[in-house]
């Protein structure tokens, strides 16, 4: 698969057609949602470093792929990185090449997914319920105390600090490590970061998460981490253990956070849709699978490499064709989604879509996901019911991410000038008071 160097204007229609380029600086990735599905349910793309690769778009080709064995997330498979063509420096490599569940296959997937499995369990997460609504007031109570009239940063005060705090308490992360975490993990995936760093930002990324798998060994505590130490039938070896702490980490907060913006965003700009929600007409599940749908939390998923020839939907990918999943793409489908898939709608009757993945791969995090949306969205809209977009004329930055689908900022109003917001939460007794 070598693409690099064509351009669309000039390529022929070969054997891979005309191949289009994705830009990890773009900043809305849904932008070419509609002219990728319009090219075909499996299209030749050239990433970043003239990485060639299959774009996935249809969420019927989607769903086959997920399920399809023959498609697998070891990165050995890949024929360009097993003769070096890509280079280890690759920016998007550290995702690919972690020891975790989201690049490992068969049987391997089942070892490195059951430590998880058995202790990320609905129970555990549905006991958070309480400890997320308490946290959600205390961000509530600080956007309240702002000055009236003064924008607030949505993303940054409210949106962000709620996952990464629940995340960190599930994880036993103490309080004076989560912000090196957050930027750390962070800088490890920015495609504006310098890139010569990140190898160094890798390193202390992985010690730093092994200092915590050290100290939840000799002081276990009732959190996740500590039950992955546990002793088990099939014990993780110690990258395996610090690479499942990336994964869950980075993906259990930041994709979160992209849910609750872009939801918010969506209500902001429907206000029939707002107020149907507000008045209990529909459920706020609804409002975060809706979302879910049609702005999700991720744009394009890198890789699965096919083990031999395969047909999907007509497209002949390769043995060591690497192939991405577009879950853009799958929310917006008409084929799957009616005439009207582009369209945010929360009273839409199914909303069966792949944003979690399927099958063996469905997401672990979902729960906790949906939990923090169906607490964070109702009660933001209860404490402040006059919020609204500061200028809604301009639309807020997005995240550059090829991978993450997201608002950089989200600048809102919480109140009309002068007036006031709704009514404070009651504060907590204090036990010795």
């Amino acid at each position: 698969m070598d693409f690099d160097g064509v351009e669309p204007g000039d390529a022929p229609l070969g054997t891979y057609g005309i191949p289009v380029r994705l830009d990890p600086a773009e900043h809305d990735p849904r932008s070419g949602t509609a002219s990728l599905c319009a090219a075909g349910p499996v299209v030749p793309v050239l990433l970043p470093g003239g990485v060639s690769a299959w774009l996935v778009t249809h969420h019927q080709a989607g769903r086959a792929v997920l399920a399809d064995s023959r498609f697998v997330k070891d990165i050995g498979a890949w024929r360009a990185w097993r003769s070096g063509e890509v280079p280890r420096s690759w920016p998007l490599a550290p995702l690919l090449t972690v020891a975790n569940m989201t690049t490992a296959t068969a049987g391997d997937h089942t070892r490195l997914r059951a430590p998880l499995a058995r202790a990320f369990t609905v129970r555990r997460v549905e006991r958070l319920r309480p400890r997320v609504e308490e946290l959600a007031g205390e961000l509530l109570d600080g956007l309240a105390d702002g000055r009236p009239g003064e924008p607030v940063e949505l993303r940054a005060r409210y949106a962000h600090p709620l996952p990464i705090r629940v995340v960190c308490e599930l994880f036993g992360v103490p309080d004076d490590r989560r912000d090196r975490l957050r930027s750390l993990c962070g800088a490890l995936f920015d495609p504006h970061s310098d890139r010569s760093d990140a190898p160094a930002v890798h390193r202390e990324l992985r010690t730093a998460l092994a200092g915590l798998l050290d100290e939840k060994r000799e002081r276990p505590g009732d959190d996740l981490t500590s039950a992955l130490v546990a002793p088990g039938p099939q014990p993780l070896s110690g990258a395996e253990l610090v690479d499942t702490l990336l994964l869950m980490i980075v993906a259990g907060h930041e994709t979160t956070v992209n849910l609750l913006v872009n939801a918010v965003h969506a209500l902001l700009t429907h206000p029939g849709q707002l107020a149907l929600a507000c008045s209990g007409q529909v459920s706020w599940s609804a409002v975060a699978e809706e979302t879910l749908r049609w702005d999700p939390p991720v744009a394009h998923f890198p890789f699965r490499y096919a083990l031999c020839d395969v047909d999907v939907a007509g497209r002949t990918v390769r043995a060591g064709d690497p192939v991405m999943l577009s879950y853009t793409a799958f929310g917006r489908d008409p084929r799957q989604h009616g005439p009207e898939a582009g369209c945010f709608d929360i009273t839409r009757a199914t909303t069966r879509h792949l944003t979690f993945g399927h099958g063996i791969h469905h997401c672990l995090g979902a729960p906790l996901a949906r939990l923090e949306a169906a607490v964070a969205l109702p009660a933001l809209f209860a404490r402040f019911p006059d919020l609204r977009l500061h200028d809604p004329e301009r639309p807020p930055a997005r995240r550059p991410s090829m991978v993450f689908n997201g608002f950089a900022e989200l600048p809102v109003l919480l109140a009309p000038r002068g007036g006031r917001v709704g009514p404070a939460r009651p504060r907590r007794q204090r036990d010795d008071a």
